[in-house]
């Protein structure tokens, strides 16, 4: 199901990580209009990659003001994750990426086919971030030995690129002091175009909703991702107990040491326990 567009306001996958928030570098200007970054290389780049495509009232990506009276007869089709709302392909399952001190870092939709991966950052209120954004990572994996080249999709511009681990689709959209950006990551192949995999990634990114609020934040800052609080939930238990059994190795490890009594793992139950990313796939209605 599509929304309708009110007026508008003026492989191994892990390589894909790597390059998802490389280029980001934080600007000391606000979104207000002062900073502009339709002013990079504008001539040189536009010969290169063109002007975006126009889009038509029935395509995302969507503002969430201008959605969310119709959004909530379909909430339950699609994830909500704070700055953006996102559908799940068929099959789809959720993988999230966490740091250090168990806080999310990213959300993954896994396919048959490859990771999709969709994320929303600030940017001015004039457009123009995603030309910027795209060159700056077409540089960055260039260096890296990258084969690069740039494609005109429905959006406009996408990068696609060929890695040593992972073939990599990115797609970026400019909205109101939003931009928001898709990376599909597969094997060999599965970035290139007319695939399963890029259909999947431009079918999200044409139904992504993007949740920017109000606050003033610097140019291409990430918005942040907010888990389903089931969702949050089972992975905070599953971070405890993670920390838990590593305080207790630890504990183990030292009274062997001082020749204590040696360490007796807990027994394993009887049925195997089902994971916190497994549970929560029923409770969302996501497997």
């Amino acid at each position: 199901m599509v929304f309708g567009r009110k007026k508008s306001k003026g492989g191994d996958t892990d390589d894909a990580s790597r390059y998802e928030d490389e280029y980001i570098e934080y600007d000391e200007y606000g979104d207000s209009d002062e900073y502009d970054e339709t002013d990079y290389a504008a001539d040189e780049y536009d010969a290169q990659f063109g002007e975006p495509a126009a889009r038509g009232p029935e395509t995302g990506p969507f503002d969430f003001a201008d959605v969310a009276d119709r959004l909530e007869s379909i909430a339950e089709q699609r994830l909500d994750l704070g700055s953006v709302i996102v559908p799940v392909p068929p099959g789809g399952q959720l993988q999230v990426e966490m740091t250090p001190d168990g806080a999310p870092q990213a959300v993954h939709l896994a396919t048959q086919h490859g990771r999709i991966t969709v994320a929303a950052y600030a940017a001015p209120k004039s457009a123009g971030q995603w030309r910027s954004v795209a060159a700056d990572l077409a540089e960055t994996l260039r260096k890296d030995g990258a084969q690069v080249s740039v494609v005109q999709g429905p959006w406009g511009r996408e990068l696609h690129a060929v890695t040593q681990g992972a073939d990599l689709r990115f797609i970026g959209v400019d909205g109101y002091r939003w931009m928001v950006r898709l990376v599909a990551a597969g094997p060999s192949g599965a970035a290139d175009e007319n695939t399963p995999l890029v259909a999947a990634a431009r079918a999200v990114m044409s139904e992504t909703v993007v949740r920017r609020g109000d606050e003033p934040l610097p140019v291409r800052e990430p918005l942040p991702v907010v888990l389903p609080q089931e969702l949050a939930d089972q992975l905070a238990a599953a971070h405890q107990q993670q920390l838990a059994a590593q305080q207790q190795a630890m504990q183990a490890q030292m009274a062997a040491m001082q020749g204590g009594p040696a360490y007796q793992p807990e027994q394993a139950p009887a049925e195997p326990r089902r994971g916190a990313e497994g549970s929560a796939m029923q409770q969302l209605g996501l497997s």
